[in-house]
């Protein structure tokens, strides 16, 4: 009797083992696939994210769109007025920022050639020194030279480096399309395949929104400071269409790694040339600190208190997003750093609040 009782013991222990490995071989196959997908997706995360974030901007004027129009057509329209709000003032900085750009490289040269630094070092006797040392080590014409050819030819590797950012933004738009379209189907497959409950993966998907509208928020709130301070400097120094460039410093300050610096630094150095050395060093200071501090130190104030989130979390969710996903991180830094509390929440409570997780 003992020895059948040991004997079935041992047919169901047999059992469950295989059930475990079955279990884990399923388990195994799914993450190998689950992987493999993310890999594929991966190149075209930027664009993903872009898509993401435009949707949810633009989803109130789309749904006026929907009622009097069938949703294909309305998603086609969307596309087009988004397409029209956002192209149109780019390339009005791309161009003003190509032809300002040559027309200061020109300058330059023409300075160098014409021996204007040695007259500039010549009017001032302290100077003098300094002028015979960069006489003795330095030809200034090759140099300036050498710099026009350098720029020149960053401007050609930026263009090339553009043609892949034109694509992810066409591929962009092309996602937004169907972000629009099918967001219904979208959220239904997305709350069926979720692990977690509909109440949670709706407070997932209201986390998400809540962080891109305050992205958004954050983001245009400093750009506008920041075109208005460095377009009201623009205005005190003398400098032709302050309201221009404070426009297009406030444009620049939207993108991700560059930033109004790209105007003021070639602005401070302009003036250095021109040997306004006051000027100069006004505006050197008020970019270096006042406007460079609204970026560093606003942005994440802003975001993190939209977010619910501390100032520090929010500056390192930004910064630490850009690093790891490049122009994408700015938003995803942040989703990623909001939805990192709200997940742990969901396991303290079905752990339980007296049990420790």
């Amino acid at each position: 009797m003992n020895e059948e009782l040991e004997a079935a013991a041992l047919v169901e222990q047999d059992q469950n083992l295989s059930i475990d490995v079955f279990v884990l071989a399923r388990l195994a196959v799914t993450l190998a696939f689950i992987s493999a997908a993310i890999l594929i997706s991966a190149p075209f995360l930027p664009a993903l994210t872009w898509a993401l974030v435009l949707a949810v901007v633009f989803i109130g004027p789309h749904r006026l769109l929907e009622r009097f129009l069938p949703p294909s057509v309305a998603a086609g329209v969307s596309m087009l007025i988004v397409g029209l709000v956002i192209v149109g003032p780019l390339l009005l900085v791309i161009e003003r920022l190509v032809s300002e750009a040559a027309a200061g490289v020109d300058y330059v040269q023409k300075a160098a050639q014409q021996g204007d630094w040695q007259t500039m070092l010549a009017a001032h006797p302290w100077l003098g020194g300094f002028q015979s040392w960069i006489a003795r080590r330095f030809d200034l014409q090759a140099t300036f030279s050498q710099l026009g050819a350098f720029v020149t030819n960053m401007a050609a590797n930026f263009l090339r480096a553009s043609t892949g950012q034109i694509i992810t933004t066409l591929l962009a738009f092309y996602l937004l399309f169907f972000f629009l379209r099918d967001r219904a189907v979208a959220l239904q497959t997305l709350a069926r395949l979720s692990p977690f409950s509909n109440l949670e993966t709706g407070k997932v998907i209201v986390r998400v929104r809540d962080t891109i509208h305050a992205i958004l928020f954050g983001t245009l709130a400093v750009a506008a400071l920041q075109g208005l301070l460095g377009g009201f400097m623009f205005w005190v120094l003398d400098f032709n269409s302050p309201v221009l460039w404070g426009l297009i410093m406030g444009l620049l300050s939207i993108v991700p790694v560059l930033g109004s610096f790209v105007i003021w630094i070639p602005a401070t150095i302009y003036l250095l040339i021109e040997q306004r050395w006051v000027e100069a060093m006004i505006l050197g200071l008020w970019g270096g600190v006042v406007i460079a501090s609204i970026d560093n130190l606003v942005r994440p104030l802003l975001i993190g208190d939209s977010m619910r989130l501390h100032t520090v979390p929010a500056f390192i969710a930004m910064l630490g997003g850009l690093q790891l996903f490049g122009a994408s991180g700015i938003v995803l830094g942040p989703i990623v750093m909001a939805l990192s509390p709200l997940l742990l929440e969901f396991w303290r409570r079905r752990v339980g609040p007296d049990q420790p997780a």
